[in-house]
Parts: C-alpha cells; sequence; structure tokens
C-alpha cells in the first residue's frame, strides 16, 4: 500500500526534524516498520484502520519467528511512536498501539543470586552520594538491559537517547544495535546525568556516561569492585559474584 508507506517515511521525517535522531537510528526504526507494513499487506491491514487486536496479531507473528524480547521491545517502540504521530497528524481518530503490552526483557545481574538479593543490590548505593548515584544507575541500566560490563562502561553520550529509551551499543565485531532501556533505568540515568555527573566531572569534560572520579572512562574490573562494595552492603556472599 503506497499510501502506508508514504506515512512511514512522513513520520521518519517528522522523527529527524523533531528529535534530531541519527542516521542509525532512523535505519533502524524504517528496517522494523517495513516489516510491519510488509505483514500487514500481507493479512489486508492498513495504518488508517487496523486495531489492536490486529496489532497483537502482529506481535504474536514476531514470537513465532523467534525474535529475541529486546527485538521485540524495539520493535513495539517504533510502531507506538508511528501510532502516537498518526493519531497526532489525525490520521487516525485513536492510537490502538497504546494498549500493546511490551515483551518483558531479559534481566541479566549476575547469575546466582536472587530476585531479592538483586533488590537488596539495587537498593544499597546512596543516591545522595554523587559516585554511588553513577552505580545506581550502572546496575539499574545492567539489569534492565543485560549489557556487558565492557559496554557499559565505554557507554558515551552520543549513544544515549532517554527520549527514545534506547542505548546504541558496539558489540563484539564492531556490530552495533538499540538496545530498549526499562523506565526505571531511565529516570535513574536521567536523575545522575542532572545531577551527580556534574559533580562528578567538576571543570572536566567527557563523553563517557558513567565516569569515574577522574572524569575517566571506568575500568571493568573497578566496576566490579564497586558491586562486591554493594554486595556486601545487602548481605550478599561475595563469592556468589562473578565477572
Amino acid at each position: 500500500n503506497q499510501q502506508d508507506f508514504a506515512l512511514v517515511e512522513q513520520f521518519l521525517d517528522a522523527m529527524w526534524m523533531e528529535r534530531g535522531l541519527s542516521e542509525n537510528t532512523l535505519a533502524s526504526y524504517r528496517n522494523d516498520l517495513m516489516k510491519l507494513l510488509t505483514w500487514m499487506e500481507h493479512h489486508r491491514y492498513r495504518l488508517d484502520f487496523i486495531s489492536l487486536s490486529g496489532l497483537q496479531e502482529y506481535q504474536t507473528y514476531l514470537v513465532d519467528l523467534d525474535y529475541k524480547q529486546t527485538s521485540r521491545a524495539r520493535m513495539l517502540s517504533a510502531i507506538r511512536r508511528l501510532f502516537q504521530y498518526l493519531h497526532r497528524e489525525k490520521v487516525r481518530a485513536d492510537d490502538p498501539s497504546a494498549l500493546l503490552v511490551s515483551p518483558k526483557l531479559p534481566q541479566r545481574l549476575p547469575k546466582d543470586i536472587s530476585e531479592e538479593q538483586v533488590d537488596a543490590l539495587l537498593d544499597a548505593p546512596d543516591p545522595n552520594d554523587p559516585v554511588e548515584l553513577r552505580d545506581k544507575a550502572m546496575l539499574e541500566l545492567l539489569y534492565a538491559t543485560g549489557l556487558r560490563v565492557t559496554e557499559l562502561v565505554s557507554l558515551t553520550m552520543e549513544n544515549i537517547s532517554l527520549r527514545q529509551g534506547v542505548v546504541r551499543v558496539t558489540g563484539k565485531g564492531g556490530k552495533k544495535r538499540l538496545v530498549p532501556m526499562g523506565e526505571n533505568a531511565i529516570d535513574w540515568i536521567e536523575t545522575f546525568i542532572q545531577q551527580g555527573r556534574p559533580a562528578l566531572l567538576g571543570e572536566t569534560s567527557s563523553d563517557v556516561v558513567f565516569p569515574s572520579k577522574r572524569a575517566r572512562q571506568m575500568t571493568r574490573q573497578t566496576f566490579w569492585h564497586r558491586i562486591k562494595y554493594y554486595a556486601v552492603i545487602a548481605g550478599i556472599d561475595t563469592d556468589q559474584l562473578s565477572p
């Protein structure tokens, strides 16, 4: 349906103009939305009249294709933004994506600790201290996304979008991917960037989201040392933790 393809291009233009999204993010959105349009065409749906049940059908289709939870969460983010745009521009009277349920993202902190211990670990840092506020934001992001510690400590400001709720990560072999963050992680990172980060950096500038006290990139080993420090506070046996 040419009209639907045109609407997606208009949406992407609006995202670029209004939000200043990077080419990589736009390409990811386009790719995800073209998958939706191809499926819709096959099932005789159109953007101006597909219902919530139609979008739920598409979600089931993605599950059946064995897309990872993180991929499905990213696709859903693109779909939600598209339908918010169509509703805003009065192409539709409603937003059927508003009631879609997000896939549960993998929660990967150290493997051998219980949910209660994870909660205790996340609550251990004191958010009134800039260093511990940084650590709190890092732990929340690690828990929400399952990033590797090396990816977490090397994350730069240009690769994080709080507005979009995603981080762009360069993994093994230089392969880039977009990873959705949970609401909790977004809130704590935003608090750290506004309050803790300026206190850590002082007069120095740094591209790293989570700088060390000397405004440098934290090492992987230092971060694990910090986790073990909070494990002691949380009453967790540090032998249960491994990098």
